[in-house]
């Protein structure tokens, strides 16, 4: 009889292990409440910085994608075939006669507000660049453009 009663005890001790109390949980949600009010104003207002790194990143692998196109083909892309030259073949004059089958980049990106990149070929060279948060030409703060040349 005591080992019935002994198994019955250790059977509710077990039962009660299984949940966490409402003291348990209350801490924990206390715990993720203090660090949230430490961290999150630390990254309130960063977005636009982040996005700023994340098109100066974007123009450098355009560009270093453009620099290879050249290096490939004797020349950049024309303004009409625009950057699309460097995910699929371009059918346009002048179409480049050492295209790999991969192309130069899997798509062409967008800056990090979702607009396109602007680019034209100018003579031997080329100008890259993004609109900025706004989306026009001009602007300052995180509106200004971001030129390729100027990193």
């Amino acid at each position: 009889m005591s080992t019935n009663c002994t198994s019955r005890l250790s059977e509710q001790f077990e039962d009660r292990q299984k949940g966490f109390t409402l003291i348990e949980i209350l801490l924990v949600v206390v715990i993720i409440g203090i660090f949230a009010a430490l961290i999150v104003p630390n990254l309130v207002g960063r977005d636009d910085q982040a996005r700023i790194v994340a098109v100066k990143t974007d123009l450098q692998s355009v560009a270093n994608a453009l620099h290879l196109y050249k290096l490939d083909n004797f020349r950049y892309p024309s303004t009409t075939q625009g950057l699309e030259a460097l995910a699929s073949k371009p059918e346009s004059y002048p179409e480049p006669a050492n295209y790999p089958s991969e192309g130069y980049l899997k798509k062409v990106p967008e800056d990090p507000w979702g607009s396109p990149f602007r680019y034209a070929a100018t003579g031997g060279t080329f100008e890259l660049y993004s609109l900025g948060a706004d989306g026009a030409l001009g602007g300052e703060g995180f509106d200004a453009d971001i030129y390729y040349k100027d990193l």
